[in-house]
């Protein structure tokens, strides 16, 4: 079966990977970005496979209009994949008003814009397929980390919440909790860097900050994970979470665990809140 795809975020990364793999087996890919000229070869050699336009995410009406422009475009659109994203690190007490701002817009408000356009177009093509990529820290949390992580936690909210909304209407929702990937994101985290605060170069955030400025070869392999997301559409029904990379597997697992935990020792104190019947 030949689908089309709308993907956020073509330019690099998990995004351009699978647009490459995608176009490479003959489906259709519209993908968004913010220079056209990286993407030009894929134009090039897929032609009218690939229809591409840009795209900031921090811009709610733009969205809007382009997922509307590409659904009239391509007649139907059967998975929308919410990729692009970006890691904004560092003390919160360093972080800027305008560094806040665009972490939550691009990781959290973007995406919701892109599916509260999309969902009228599935409903009345009869169904279709939402992906979310998380990360493992949509999950767990690493200092220094504190405002990625609240774009995650609450992007891991939102689809979950909306999976049980649309189940019925034969809509698909799957979050995506990758580990530490071979891509640029560390790399590109390390020169977005809120401001150095003094107090916290001894701490943990103090080690994160020498960690992104000296990034080592990650484990995850873009290709593989890819593959396993592509294939996902696939399953049905689909799954709600997909864990990728031993790393992704091991933080979590240990998050939900203490967690766990934690909420079982306090059952006591929960049920003793409760009025008397």
């Amino acid at each position: 079966m030949v689908r089309t795809w709308l993907i956020t975020g073509v330019t690099s990364g998990f995004g351009r990977e699978m647009a490459e793999r995608l176009l490479a087996r003959g489906e259709r890919v519209a993908g968004t970005v913010r220079r056209p000229d990286m993407v030009a070869d894929l134009t090039a050699r897929y032609g009218t496979r690939f229809w591409t336009a840009r795209l900031d995410l921090t811009d709610t009406d733009a969205i809007a209009e382009l997922v509307n422009r590409a659904f009239h475009d391509l007649g139907r659109i059967d998975v929308v994949v919410n990729n692009a994203g970006y890691g904004q690190f560092g003390a919160v007490e360093g972080l800027s008003d305008e560094q806040i701002a665009r972490q939550i817009n691009t990781n959290l408000v973007g995406p919701i814009h892109v599916v509260r356009t999309a969902l009228p177009h599935l409903r009345r093509q009869g169904g279709g397929r939402l992906i979310a990529m998380s990360t493992y820290g949509g999950q767990a949390t690493h200092p220094g980390a504190s405002l990625y992580h609240a774009s995650k936690w609450g992007l891991e909210g939102f689809f979950d919440s909306i999976a049980a909304e649309v189940a019925s209407l034969g809509i698909g929702v799957t979050i995506v909790e990758p580990g530490a990937a071979r891509t640029a994101f560390r790399a590109a985290a390390g020169t977005l860097l809120g401001a150095d605060v003094e107090a916290y170069r001894s701490t943990p955030i103090g080690e994160l900050r020498t960690m992104l400025s000296t990034p080592a070869a990650a484990r995850g392999d873009v290709a593989k994970m890819v593959q396993v997301i592509i294939d996902s559409v696939d399953i049905d029904p689909a799954p709600r979470r997909i864990a990728l990379g031993g790393d992704a597997y091991a933080m979590i697992e240990n998050a939900l665990t203490e967690r766990l935990a934690a909420l079982r020792a306090q059952k006591t104190i929960a049920l003793s809140t409760d009025a008397k019947p």
